[in-house]
């Protein structure tokens, strides 16, 4: 079965891994030129194609007339999508003959849309997991294939959950697969209004609301720490400081205003709306702080407020 694939992230690396391993004839791969302005962390589609000696293309839109006469003339049997950045026209959904695939990062149809992963941390989502599905020009709405759940452990990071997932997409992939190759694949609607649709990120989302509880700080921290941009608030006299980790507690020490810098023994703290934040992994003025070098930053600054 002949396929087009657009692709990107290792997700997209996972999905091209296991179409190759089911036989599938990959005529040509479309992907994206990685932005400079980015924290490319993951690994290249590029030099995946390169390596396998596939024909690949990174088109700034490739919803054009000329993309899209350039896909027909490949003459795919199916299309896949996985974890391509940019929505498929419904021209070029219209040109394979056995149907056009995509990957998302959530159990459809809750968290549909963008950044799925950082957002079930950020809700506090306690699983998730991996969908295949019929795409359609409506966002992640299309009849789902297949789906393979994966629970969310407290420590969990966006990071560590994003490879979670990609283990959950070869190990789902390897079962559907042959069944889209021999056309008995099965088809589930969607129940849309019993899902949920989110937006995607941007650094700024990561402002640190003090007033929020202790535990619903720490998703945030944990949904947007390395290789994300992280989160943040403002420390009087300092500028912005990065939380790149901290650990919640829900124990009251006292009834002090939200964000204040509380020190006990060789800890330090911040007051939240709910319980308190242990600061573990902090970013200051362009300098990374850890455990006890934070007590020393801290030590004469009790009382200080971070907002």
């Amino acid at each position: 079965m002949r396929a087009v694939v657009f692709a990107y992230h290792n997700m997209g690396i996972c999905g091209l891994e296991a179409l190759k391993k089911t036989g599938f004839d990959i005529a040509a791969i479309f992907s994206h030129e990685d932005d400079t302005g980015e924290n490319c962390w993951f690994d290249s589609v590029v030099e995946w194609a390169n390596r396998n000696r596939i024909e690949i293309f990174c088109p700034t839109d490739v919803n054009t007339p000329a993309w899209i006469e350039k896909v027909s003339r490949l003459a795919p049997d199916v299309v896949f999508s996985f974890y391509f950045r940019h929505m498929l026209s419904q021209d070029i959904l219209s040109i394979p003959t056995s149907g056009a695939y995509n990957l998302h990062g959530s159990l459809l149809p809750a968290y549909r849309g963008r950044a799925p992963v950082n957002w079930a941390i950020v809700n506090g989502e306690k699983k998730t997991g991996v969908t295949l599905h019929h795409m359609t020009v409506k966002p992640d709405a299309g009849d789902i294939v297949g789906q393979k759940a994966v629970e969310i452990d407290f420590q969990d990071t966006a990071r560590t959950l994003y490879d979670k997932l990609c283990e959950a997409a070869r190990e789902m992939l390897a079962e559907i697969l042959p069944l889209i190759r021999e056309g008995r694949a099965t088809r589930i609607p969607q129940e849309l209004t019993k899902g949920s649709y989110y937006g995607g990120r941007k650094p700024e989302d990561g402002r640190i609301d003090w007033s929020w509880p202790a535990v619903r700080i720490y998703n945030l921290v944990r949904a947007v720490t390395e290789p994300y941009p992280g989160a943040f608030g403002y420390l009087p006299g300092a500028g912005k400081i990065l939380i790149w980790w901290a650990l919640p507690q829900e124990k009251r020490r006292s009834e002090d205003a939200p964000g204040r810098i509380e020190v006990e023994n060789e800890d330090v703290f911040v007051k939240t709306g709910d319980g308190r934040l242990k600061l573990v992994d902090i970013e200051i003025a362009g300098s990374r702080i850890k455990r006890g070098q934070i007590f020393d930053y801290f030590k004469n600054k009790e009382g200080l407020t971070l907002t």
